[in-house]
């Protein structure tokens, strides 16, 4: 009798409102004869929490078939150190059945944003996103912060992720031992357009496999402990032109943005508070966006201060480097408990607002919100973000420009499987709570 070997197989896969990505596999001999396969979804996944309940109240009901379409264009696969099979994933959108997107598909929505910064503002989209996680457990001796001990104590563990990503297809940059306890940092180069996203949900997975094979378990979620250094997700943006020149960048004008990169930052930093409930999403996230915690706690625009949430990068200029090449943005009231394509998709949908209004650039903001008076704080456009999930999700709904964002039946679905989110935690204390958190993403 001949021993059965394991099946290569190809995972269509979609990240959805809870952030975490799900999907169906496939043969990969079948997925490589067949240019046209697709695979069933069901509507209401997109209520599923975190915490596998589906929201009760949510708009889908039991009946309704989709589709999920994969881009073949966003494979991404490596086969790791340990492992019986290639980690072999593509990314999908969720489409009716005669293939029109789905009105609360993730994917689709970020797609659509970005066609539509193209059409009106002729600007392409370009970026990358920068994850925190850590190692739970005692898996490692002692360190420092920062210190090439710590770094070293966790081989291979660095090597063979930025190995990874390089075999999965993206451009491995950099791997931090971070200030938390067993924390690291670990970011590509910059995508553009959708594969901006796309990249976020696969670093992600890679991350897992590699522990997973390891004998360790990570998390990216944003506090493991009420006290502890948060893991937040940095999105970093640049506005190309039709010749792929920055169109982010100006010397000549304050904080080196341009007027369309003004105008960019404007809907954001506008619509921060409603953002908020898609970057920052889960219960946890608000443990984390506090003053004076390096992340992000007020609606702020500033150059080269990480507590901005709003934050104008350095561009280094030494060895004759041009600024202007790497000169961006970074979003910091985020985490990894987002969607990555919904995440994305709001914060462009919202700097299209301030260009289509041709929003002047906000205040630059140097110093610390808290010791302004509050009279100072308006002025000046700081107002405190969300303290909560609830909180978020009410100026979500308040805010008509950035509700407005999405279809009816996809926001209805977002706030219900959100809202029974917050009712499944309520009884969990601080501790518990980002406990469990942990151990979901």
């Amino acid at each position: 009798m001949k021993t059965v070997e394991p099946a290569a197989l190809v995972t269509l896969v979609t990240t959805d409102y809870s952030g975490i990505t799900r999907g169906r596999s496939v043969r990969a001999s079948a997925f490589a004869a067949d240019p046209g396969l697709t695979v069933g979804w069901v509507p209401a996944n997109q209520s599923l929490t975190p915490l596998d309940v589906i929201a009760p109240d949510g708009p889908w009901g039991s009946d309704g078939d989709l589709r999920l379409m994969p881009d073949r264009a966003a494979r991404h696969a490596v086969l790791l150190p340990g492992a019986a099979t290639p980690l072999d994933m593509v990314m999908s959108d969720v489409v009716e059945l005669d293939g029109a997107p789905w009105a609360a598909c993730p994917r689709a929505f970020l797609k659509a944003a970005l066609d539509d910064l193209r059409a009106e503002a002729g600007l392409t989209l370009a970026g990358a996103f920068e994850h925190e996680f850590q190692v739970l457990g005692e898996p490692f001796p002692a360190a420092p912060a920062f210190s090439l001990a710590a770094l070293r104590r966790a081989d291979p563990l660095g090597p063979v992720v930025l190995a990874a990503l390089g075999e999965a297809g993206l451009e491995p940059d950099t791997f931090i031992a971070e200030y938390g306890k067993d924390q690291f940092e670990v970011t590509v180069g910059p995508a553009r357009g959708v594969a901006v996203a796309d990249q976020a949900v696969a670093l992600r997975e890679i991350v897992r496999e590699v522990a997973r094979l390891a004998g360790l378990a990570t998390t990216f979620a944003p506090k493991t402990a009420p006290d502890a250094v948060g893991n937040g997700v940095h999105i970093h943006m640049s506005l190309l032109d039709g010749s792929g020149r920055n169109a982010l960048f100006d010397p000549a004008r304050p904080g080196r943005l341009s007027v369309v990169g003004g105008a960019f930052a404007a809907g954001i930093v506008r619509h921060m508070p409603a953002i908020v409930a898609i970057t920052a999403p889960s219960v946890a996230s608000y443990l984390r966006l506090k003053p004076h915690n390096w992340s992000s706690s007020y609606t702020w625009l500033g150059d080269q201060d990480r507590e901005a949430s709003l934050r104008i990068c350095p561009t280094p200029t030494l060895g004759g480097k041009d600024p202007a090449k790497s000169f961006n943005m970074e979003f910091r009231a985020a985490d990894a408990t987002a969607s990555p394509h919904l995440a994305l998709g709001m914060l462009v949908r919202a700097g299209l607002e301030g260009i289509r209004a041709q929003s002047p650039t906000p205040p630059i903001f140097a110093g610390d919100p808290a010791a302004l008076t509050e009279a100072e704080r308006r002025t000046l456009g700081l107002y405190r973000l969300p303290e909560s999930l609830e909180a978020a999700l009410g100026v979500l709904e308040a805010d008509p420009v950035a509700s407005g964002f999405f279809a009816p039946k996809a926001l209805s679905t977002y706030l219900g499987m959100k809202r029974t989110e917050i009712a499944l935690t309520a009884n969990l204390d601080p501790v518990a709570l980002c406990r469990r958190y942990a151990e979901i993403y």
